[in-house]
């Protein structure tokens, strides 16, 4: 077992539990209390924590009259936002770029990967990708929902999740398999905000509801903290160094709490007057302006949340790092005397009197 493996010291005196037996250790390769459990528990607890968000954003945003009013009213209100109008009619090759960005993002995840030669982590990130992906398909194309017709009557198709974000965001995550401990903050930070701006701008030009951006963000982060459960089930965590990413990651890190903060606090103060809508049109202009910047506000806080919440989930938690070192025993370990810290020690040692002639 690895040093930062062992129990704690100082355990609590409850009863032990099925965790806790010996043959946990020896099946699961780890401790109960061992520093890949507690990594584990934390990816865990972010999963599950996700997942029920998810649910509830479901059920307000999508099964309740008020929700699908709300998300509407947000879509059709970027025509009464000055600032949107301009920004899209003004750069028309905005649509090429988010394209274009989306395609270099992907390459630049599988490239970092492969030029570390990090090969199974490289394969674990895509396949996190994939799987949100496939989880955001499968919710558009199952998940319960009313009938949703347009103006000339035809079936309008779901955008619950979002794709777009979901391969923006699933890309950004993503980077804490490959990239360096040192810079993983760094990282992830900066494609967090290029995250939250993708979903910005699908609202912007209609083609998704501020809901459809944070069912993404969360599928996001479900699956990939899953993932990393499964790595620090396997025990491929480790202690990162206590000052690694903090200060080189600042650059991005601020600029994205500010966004949490900022976009959160101002979609949570707005959302009690976009929620008032009368049931039926026709709406005030200003209403519909006002549902749009909450949508856009609450969606780039909760993506810039979720890119936050991962960097604090691996605090100090390095999945990169090189094999932990071990020792072994045996009766030419014991003469040579007990090993320092740090030293490797095998079954044959400098003891010259157990010299092979």
């Amino acid at each position: 077992m690895a040093p930062y493996d062992r129990l704690r010291t100082g355990g609590s005196p409850r009863p032990p539990k099925n965790a806790d037996t010996w043959w946990y250790a020896a099946v699961a390769g780890e401790a109960s209390g061992s520093f890949s459990t507690r990594v584990r528990t934390r990816t865990r607890r972010a999963c599950l924590g996700a997942v029920l968000l998810l649910t509830v954003v479901y059920a307000g945003l999508v099964l309740t009259a008020t929700g699908r009013r709300w998300g509407d009213a947000a879509v059709t209100g970027r025509r009464a936002d000055a600032v949107a109008v301009t920004v899209l009619r003004d750069h028309p090759s905005l649509a090429g770029l988010t394209t274009l960005s989306l395609v270099l993002g992907c390459v630049a995840l599988i490239a970092e990967g492969l030029i570390r030669k990090r090969y199974a982590l490289t394969g674990a990130a895509a396949g996190g990708v994939v799987t949100a992906l496939a989880v955001t398909g499968l919710l558009q194309r199952y998940a319960p929902r009313p009938r949703t017709v347009d103006t000339a009557g035809a079936l309008v198709p779901s955008g619950f999740p979002s794709l777009q974000t979901t391969l923006a965001l699933g890309v950004a995550l993503g980077l804490v398999l490959v990239v360096p401990y040192r810079y993983r903050a760094l990282a992830v930070g900066a494609a967090t905000l290029w995250a939250a701006a993708v979903g910005a701008y699908t609202i912007a030009t209609g083609h998704h509801r501020p809901g459809d951006v944070i069912a993404a963000a969360l599928v996001v982060l479900a699956v990939t903290s899953g993932l990393l459960a499964v790595i620090a089930r396997r025990g491929k965590v480790r202690p990162g160094p206590p000052r690694g990413p903090a200060l080189p990651g600042l650059p991005a890190t601020v600029p994205l709490a500010l966004l949490a903060l900022a976009g959160l606090g101002a979609g949570l103060w707005l959302l009690g007057d976009t929620l008032a809508l009368p049931a039926a049109a026709p709406y005030d202009p200003a209403d519909l302006r006002l549902a749009h910047r909450c949508g856009q506000a609450l969606a780039a806080g909760v993506v810039a949340a979720t890119g936050l919440t991962l960097l604090a989930v691996l605090r100090r938690v390095d999945v990169d790092g090189p094999p932990a070192a071990y020792r072994l025993g045996g009766p030419f370990v014991e003469a040579a005397g007990v090993p320092h810290d740090g030293e490797l020690v095998g079954p044959f040692t400098e003891d010259h009197d157990h010299e092979i002639s």
